[in-house]
């Protein structure tokens, strides 16, 4: 998905013919309830024509990138002054990496019930909406026609549903819940130490398979969707119903009135800044970590802190370099040749491995995660919470720092539906696509785990992929695939994010000038290696928590502003 891990973004924004681009506000169709107000696209921004032109909002960009320098300087600095020998030649976590760890582990352990309880109320928000009266509502206009072909907008709902989440997470996270399940609940001392979700099922293989798949699919299916869901519809019925800019403040017009263009829209947009930066550089620190752990698994590189950032930085130079290309000739490009791979490596994974067993498991694991959601999405009187606060609470903040990128991406491309459209297939045609490949992917791991083959299960997280592949014909080929694919997922989703992220820090002007989206492309980059330096995958995890959690405040807000703006245009179409 998106994810928390998405392609093809910007290459979306092109229309179909690839010859022009969607306007950021094209004015709405019919009668809509529009916001009358004398803000203009762009009046409260800096600009300057020099050798580097800008355009950029104030304070908006100012107050983020400056906090995102000092945020990247200082973590590198403190990590090296709070380094801590080796004992008996075993590294010791930086001062850094304890903070992380600390800051995760709190943020988890003490708001989990928050964030599921937010997830619940998207998924609710969206299957209520699709239900009433207000589906009937037409984004763009009751006369506004979809920019985008069926098949077409299906197509690109399908590409923000793949990425580097996926790659990463798609053996490692079936095989993880399938292992605890499988040993069963841990108790001391009257606590439950083990991962399991729910009872788990204790000797049954059958069982802690069910199980494992539906705890993943809970992980990747409707409640991340609700979230970029959320997001889209706010963000589109905002702009092409009301007139309003593609910005997050323009939500909550009707919250603060004339008030959103100052200090509380000024804060909306730098909180979704900070989200979708630090979301962006937790999936990058992820396909770094993967794509070094695929060229030592086929190459013999080496897999260490130096291979990790040497990547991250030639992997964002040619992202810049797609920026200056342009839409057309960069990512666009990029992005439809990382989907036709995605789907040649999933198919050759259905084909070469136990293709019954994924094609009936399909099926199977959509009963079980049926049959599992409601206990898996409860937040109160569970004993489960090592699962739930090490995976749910992460996932949820994860997705919820992720919405403003792919829900600005699902918004410009999903003009002309109706609610009652846009909501039923955001929802179904990613989760079904994340559901098929996570059978594949996971179910062969899982496949190759009770045949007898362990290597799998005792790879680190960022190997398990190729070890699975290992096990299948033409290993060698199918696993540089699997690194070509995190590493144009890596490229897509840097060119995509910042563009996503110099819109909201110009404003919601989409043309500004191409420096602009060079310095936020860059700045992805050095904030992941920043990361990874400080504490690895727990930094990359602790930051997308922490921007996740004022976000999803953010979020809760925006739903009372959907159903309210909904109501108006109900109104206005009964009235006009």
């Amino acid at each position: 998905m998106s994810d928390p891990t998405s392609s093809g973004l910007t290459a979306a924004i092109a229309t179909e013919d690839g010859e022009a681009e969607v306007e950021a506000v094209p004015a709405p169709e019919g009668p809509t309830a529009v916001i009358e107000t004398p803000y203009e696209i762009g009046q409260d921004n800096v600009q300057g024509a020099g050798r580097i032109p800008f355009d950029v909002h104030n304070p908006v960009f100012a107050i983020s990138a400056v906090a995102i320098v000092i945020f990247t300087l200082g973590t590198v600095a403190l990590q090296y002054l709070t380094a801590v020998p080796p004992i008996d030649g075993v590294a010791q976590p930086s001062g850094v990496e304890t903070f992380f760890t600390g800051m995760r582990g709190w943020l988890t352990g003490n708001l989990d019930w928050f964030f599921m309880l937010a997830g619940n109320v998207f998924v609710l928000l969206c299957l209520a909406l699709i239900l009433s009266p207000l589906g009937r509502v037409r984004l763009g206009g009751p006369e506004a026609t979809p920019d985008f072909s069926l098949t077409g907008w299906f197509a690109m709902l399908f590409a923000a549903g793949m990425g580097i989440g996926l790659m990463f997470y798609g053996v490692a996270e079936p095989m993880g819940h399938f292992q605890a399940a499988l040993g069963g609940p841990t108790v001391e001392n009257g606590i439950r130490t083990d991962w399991a979700p729910l009872d788990g099922a204790a000797g049954d293989e059958l069982g802690a398979r069910r199980l494992a798949m539906a705890a993943t699919i809970f992980h990747w299916g409707l409640h991340p969707w609700a979230i970029y869901a959320v997001v889209a519809l706010a963000l589109a019925l905002f702009s092409y119903n009301k007139g309003l800019p593609l910005t997050m403040r323009s939500v909550f017009y009707p919250i603060f009135g004339e008030g959103v263009w100052g200090w509380p829209g000024h804060v909306i947009d730098i909180l979704a800044v900070f989200a979708t930066i630090f979301g962006l550089a937790t999936s990058l620190g992820f396909g770094a970590e993967q794509a070094t752990a695929g060229l030592n698994f086929l190459f013999g590189i080496s897999d260490g802190m130096t291979t990790k950032i040497v990547l991250i930085l030639i992997i964002t130079g040619v992202a810049t370099i797609s920026v200056v290309a342009g839409v057309d000739k960069g990512v666009k490009l990029l992005s439809e040749a990382n989907m036709l791979l995605a789907f040649g490596l999933l198919l050759f994974v259905i084909l070469t491995g136990p293709t019954l067993a994924i094609l009936t498991g399909f099926f199977s694991n959509l009963g079980a995660y049926a049959r599992d959601l409601i206990p898996l999405s409860n937040p109160f009187g569970r004993t489960d919470d090592n699962f739930r606060q090490g995976w749910t609470a992460f996932y949820w903040a994860w997705w919820i720092s992720w919405s403003p990128f792919v829900g600005m991406f699902i918004a410009r491309v999903s003009r002309g539906r109706t609610v009652r459209q846009f909501l039923t297939a955001v929802l179904i045609v990613p989760s079904l696509i994340s559901v098929l490949w996570m059978t594949a992917m996971g179910g062969t791991a899982i496949s190759e785990y009770t045949a007898g083959f362990r290597g799998v299960a005792d790879a680190a997280l960022e190997l398990q992929l190729f070890q699975m592949l290992g096990q299948l014909p033409l290993h060698q080929i199918s696993s540089f695939i699997g690194i070509i694919l995190v590493i144009v997922f890596f490229v897509t989703s840097s060119d995509s994010g910042s563009l996503v992220i110099d819109t909201i820090s110009a404003g919601g002007k989409v043309h500004a000038p191409v420096p602009q989206r060079i310095f936020w492309c860059g700045f992805e980059g050095l904030v992941a290696i920043a990361l990874l330096l400080g504490g690895g995958l727990t930094a990359l995890q602790a930051m997308a928590v922490s921007t996740g959690l004022p976000f999803t405040i953010v979020l809760l807000g925006a739903v009372w502003a959907i159903i309210r703006g909904l109501m108006d245009e109900r109104r206005e179409i009964a009235t006009g």
